[in-house]
């Protein structure tokens, strides 16, 4: 992804997002839930785009614990990041000994497993930090390698954005590879199969967040109803949702190329 080597300096350099940084608190917030889309045919949305928007869900409770520390602690100058700046969230919550990065690039919390948002505070205040390495705990398992429709998850660890489902279904603008036509597994907007079937997500933890609770009508949305979605109905439904980052032309795009989706026809 083109955008990952832009601002690589900001990535790797947090005095560049925020002068005179001296620290970095990472934040996990789960949000795996067991709610299913009722149509076993209908087009699968990950689970993470269920409720609101999680960019605007999060950032909003980690202002209230940045404004906590300034009441605190003092004066402090910080931003908040969440999916929104060239910040290396992985890299940043395993130094915080929050997870380990998987086979399939999730990071994966030992507690919560890699249904998980990250997100960080970096601000110019030194603190006392959190140096305790979690351990690879992947070891010789290639589930998520073998489940991937694809193939996009490699051997040595990295991802293939040209043939991931996230990334086709959101990012790209572009006509998806006929060369995956067929391989979609039926996944409309992002895509949960490499974490659906990783060991550590056997007992993840049923989110308690109001705001991720799936809006009304859309788990009992059948094959034929997101089929004819029209401008009216994908507003309603997805009007504070993190839908909105593909649009209603890219959202109706991926539609018709899973149409033929042998997985959308099974009985």
């Amino acid at each position: 992804m083109g955008y990952m080597t832009r601002h690589f300096t900001k990535r790797t350099d947090p005095t560049l997002l925020v002068e005179g940084a001296r620290s970095v608190i990472s934040l996990l917030y789960n949000y795996y839930t067991d709610k299913k889309q009722q149509d076993p045919c209908a087009p699968v949305l990950s689970i993470y785009a269920y409720g609101k928007d999680y960019h605007h869900v999060m950032k909003d409770k980690m202002k209230r614990l940045f404004d906590f520390i300034i009441r605190e602690i003092g004066e402090a100058r910080g931003r908040i990041f969440v999916d929104s700046a060239p910040v290396l969230e992985r890299a940043w919550a395993r130094e915080a000994g929050l997870g380990w990065i998987g086979r399939n690039s999730c990071l994966i919390s030992r507690r919560a497993g890699s249904f998980v948002f990250i997100g960080e505070i970096i601000l110019d205040l030194e603190l006392e930090y959190n140096r305790v390495p979690v351990k690879d705990l992947c070891g010789s398992c290639t589930r998520c390698v073998d489940a991937c429709p694809t193939g996009a998850i490699l051997p040595e660890r990295t991802i293939d954005s040209g043939r991931c489902i996230s990334y086709q279904t959101i990012e790209n603008r572009g006509q998806i590879p006929g060369e995956l036509t067929g391989k979609f597994a039926n996944r409309v907007f992002g895509c949960d199969i490499c974490q659906e079937v990783c060991p550590w997500n056997r007992k993840a933890p049923e989110h308690d967040e109001p705001a991720f609770e799936p809006f009304p009508g859309l788990l009992e949305m059948s094959r034929e109803e997101w089929h004819s979605l029209d401008q009216e109905k994908y507003r309603r439904l997805f009007s504070v949702s993190a839908v909105r980052r593909a649009g209603y032309s890219k959202l109706k795009s991926n539609l018709a190329f899973i149409e033929k989706d042998p997985f959308s026809e099974k009985e």
